[in-house]
């Protein structure tokens, strides 16, 4: 077929819904996660004016801050915000299986974030969608790339569960040698974390200052890559002159951080850091003292994901953490050597999930592979 624009194979779907909303599903931009093609998460009997219906089978893209990376297939009818933009394939022109892979790439959010107009909430018309220009091969070849791009991400996302298997059996390794703070078998000791740890958040150098930034040697992590768990590097760095701006501290290797921020799942997420660095004003720093293993602390406090997200007074909405909550969370406190005993199993399923996300990483690159050629 060669290259089309968007508008060409695919248009957008301006369904309204107008019975009752009783037991529907609605949808929010909240909802879809950045970087994934499916997602499960909606709301039911919730107080809106959303009326945007989507069926089955299209695609949802969030037209507003596009740079979020949002877009994914719906697997159920429903309603959604007005700030999506719901996308189906042409029939006899796109299959339907391929048109989430074109939306959920790099190149497609670049293309819809330029177009998008609006300082603080800026949003994309389909319009300028409707002329993105890509490859499109012939509809028999669509089938059989949809087919071969649907198969390396069901793989991928059987790995995935692996991932959220292995941090439940270490979890539960957690709870059967220390208990819980609500059920504390053991009658260990309970501490809140301010009283064994100092924390603290970071800061964000001025961007309009370019010095603050070219060449710089400081790692500087962002929010968003809290969810690496073990922080090796990061993908910013900052120069001295940007350090001293701004009101950012350096984080000492083998400290936790906590998104106290943050889009999708990022709020309430933990890493541990391998490295010297400093963060953004999103993530609040960890730093234990002595009578803390740095690993212990860090399983304790991941497997503890939704109490954290809880404790901002919503699991699910845009709510945050800040420095006194997280000086407040009431922490176990087990003798050293039982929290370097539970430290050693637990590095033992983070090898193992290394070797995961190694594997996830590798279909990524097939997925991109595929799309690209």
């Amino acid at each position: 077929m060669g290259v089309v624009k968007l508008g060409d194979v695919a248009r957008e779907s301006r369904l309204k819904w107008t019975k009752s909303k009783q037991d529907v599903p609605i949808v929010g931009l909240e909802h879809l996660i950045p970087d994934e093609i499916r997602f499960d998460a909606y709301d039911i009997n919730t107080d809106n004016t959303f009326s945007k219906r989507f069926v089955k089978g299209q695609v949802l893209f969030g037209r507003r801050r596009a740079y979020q990376r949002k877009a994914a297939i719906a697997e159920f009818d429903g309603i959604c915000s007005g700030d999506i933009t719901v996308i189906e394939a042409i029939e006899g022109k796109m299959v339907p299986e391929l048109l989430p892979f074109i939306i959920q790439t790099p190149v497609f959010f670049d293309y819809a974030n330029r177009g998008s107009a609006g300082s603080l909430s800026p949003r994309v018309k389909w319009e300028h969608l409707a002329d993105y220009e890509f490859e499109l091969p012939p509809l028999e070849e669509q089938k059989i790339l949809a087919d071969k791009l649907w198969a390396a991400y069901r793989l991928k996302e059987a790995y995935k569960k692996l991932l959220d298997a292995t941090d439940e059996m270490v979890k539960s390794q957690f709870i059967e040698m220390f208990g819980t703070v609500e059920n504390n078998t053991h009658n260990f000791p309970i501490m809140t974390i301010g009283e064994f740890a100092n924390c603290f958040a970071g800061a964000t150098p001025s961007t309009s200052h370019p010095e603050y930034w070219e060449n710089g040697r400081i790692r500087w992590m962002s929010s968003g890559e809290v969810h690496k768990g073990h922080v090796e590097d990061t993908d910013s760095r900052i120069t001295e002159l940007g350090y001293k701006s701004a009101s950012t501290r350096m984080v000492p290797i083998h400290s936790i951080v906590i998104a106290i921020a943050g889009q999708g799942k990022t709020r309430g997420t933990v890493a541990i850091t391998e490295v010297d660095l400093c963060t953004n004003q999103s993530l609040c720093a960890i730093v234990p003292d002595e009578r803390v293993n740095y690993s212990y602390l860090y399983h304790n406090l991941q497997g503890r994901y939704l109490e954290l997200r809880g404790l901002s007074g919503d699991v699910n909405g845009r709510g945050g953490l800040n420095l006194k909550i997280i000086q407040k969370i009431p922490v176990i406190l087990p003798p050293i050597e039982k929290q370097q005993q539970f430290a050693s199993i637990a590095q033992q399923a983070d090898k193992s999930k290394f070797e995961l996300r190694k594997s996830i990483d590798a279909i990524d690159k097939v997925i991109k592979s595929l799309i690209n050629n």
